[in-house]
């Protein structure tokens, strides 16, 4: 049975790594693989527990510092020395570089690491994955977007990256005409448009935009926002002063989005910047419509399932676009929503996705048969990529080892 390590900052805050770390996480462990989750700070909250109940191990380094607590390193260098997993596979800048830099004094046999940001981040990020650059055998983006910012800011070689989109749970993520039904109930709504939203309040989601374009859109639509965050008080008080809190509602953080995904008529994304927006993909995989703003990831996502962009940060022109959506004839909406449904579960299911890890996970096992400090130097071309194993991660007969992609 082959062992695996999936680190990540922490679950105590679930945002859209962590929720793709726990689905990778089941998905493994449901094919076989010895599966074990490590968080560098907090307890896992509720997350820890339900993997815990499901057979996967969960261990908290409960680091108090960051990266500058000792005592978190020397625990994950005995964990690796006795445990011994074949891959470790790290998530977000910070589980990154602690993977990469404990390598040299518990060496692995692969070290894959994981980009959910086209945010490069500040100019010590920049010099943090520069440094560590040749510890890792792969560097993977969830997008082009993604992997192109990190190109081009060269925190990443061209050699090591390769691009593997998130996957979506489209059996869980589907229409629900009874969810749909009790959800709107408890809302206290009819046939009312229904426009729903998620992410953090924070500013790349820029609620601000979507609530002065909500302020645009014709009574009686109404706008739910799942999330919360430091924005709260302030987007509260920009919607009375719009006229929009009857019409508004903040649910905060919410554990279960997906009834009211079911629930909803469409979605709508206002972010400044995106990598690979699951909360679109999701609301897809539920055959909703959705307008959302024209930044690189967000572009890259509509390009296979079709949906109104709109230039980000135009409150005119997003609520123009919302509006024209909701004017749409319902048959012609329904189409829009199955044609997004059909997309996601043929490019971003999650069954496939788990069949892309795992044969990248093979290929590079196969090349590292022992467990070592370091990935190999350029020259050696660790683990790259053949035409043939190419086309079994990507399933394009066409892929070279120098693609970088995988849609």
């Amino acid at each position: 049975m082959s062992r695996i390590a999936l680190v990540i900052p922490g679950l105590d805050r679930i945002g859209g790594a962590e929720r793709q770390l726990l689905l990778l996480a089941r998905g493994l462990h449901r094919r076989g693989w010895r599966v074990s989750v490590v968080g560098l700070s907090g307890n896992g909250g509720d997350a820890a527990g339900e993997l815990i109940a499901t057979g996967i191990e969960f261990l908290s380094l409960r680091m108090r510092k960051g990266l500058a607590d000792p005592r978190g390193w020397m625990h994950f260098n005995r964990w690796l020395r006795r445990e011994r997993p074949d891959v470790v596979h790290a998530h977000l800048p910070h589980g990154a570089w602690f993977v990469r830099w404990s390598r040299l004094g518990a060496p692995v046999r692969v070290v894959v690491d994981r980009l959910h940001s086209a945010s490069t981040g500040s100019l010590g990020r920049g010099l943090g994955y520069r440094l560590s650059g040749w510890l890792p055998d792969r560097v993977t983006a969830v997008s082009h977007a993604v992997a192109d910012t990190h190109l081009a800011a060269r925190m990443v070689s061209k050699d090591r990256l390769l691009v593997l989109p998130n996957g979506v749970d489209v059996d869980a993520w589907r229409p629900d005409a009874s969810v749909r039904l009790a959800v709107r109930r408890e809302l206290g709504i009819g046939n009312e448009f229904l426009w729903f939203a998620a992410g953090r309040l924070e500013a790349v989601k820029d609620y601000p935009t979507l609530l002065r374009a909500m302020g645009t859109v014709p009574e009686p639509a109404r706008l739910v926002i799942a999330g919360g965050g430091p924005l709260q008080g302030e987007l509260t008080q920009l919607c009375v002063s719009l006229g929009l809190e009857r019409r508004v509602t903040f649910l905060g953080f919410a554990p279960d989005v997906r009834r009211w995904m079911q629930a909803a008529d469409g979605f709508v994304l206002s972010s400044r910047w995106e990598g690979l927006p699951m909360g679109l993909l999701e609301a897809a995989a539920c055959a909703l419509p959705a307008v959302a703003t024209d930044v690189a990831g967000t572009r890259e996502t509509m390009m296979a399932l079709s949906g109104k962009l709109t230039s980000a940060g135009d409150a005119a022109e997003l609520g123009k676009a919302m509006s024209a959506t909701m004017q749409t004839p319902l048959e012609e909406r329904r189409r829009m929503g199955e044609n997004a449904r059909r997309q996601v579960v043929e490019r971003f299911s999650l069954e496939a996705a788990l069949d892309r890890w795992e044969t990248l996970y093979a290929d590079l096992l196969r090349h590292n048969p022992k467990p070592r400090r370091w990935a190999g130097q350029p020259h050696e071309r660790p683990g790259l990529l053949t035409a043939n194993s190419a086309t079994a991660i990507t399933g394009d007969p066409g892929c070279t080892g120098s693609d970088l992609l995988i849609l």
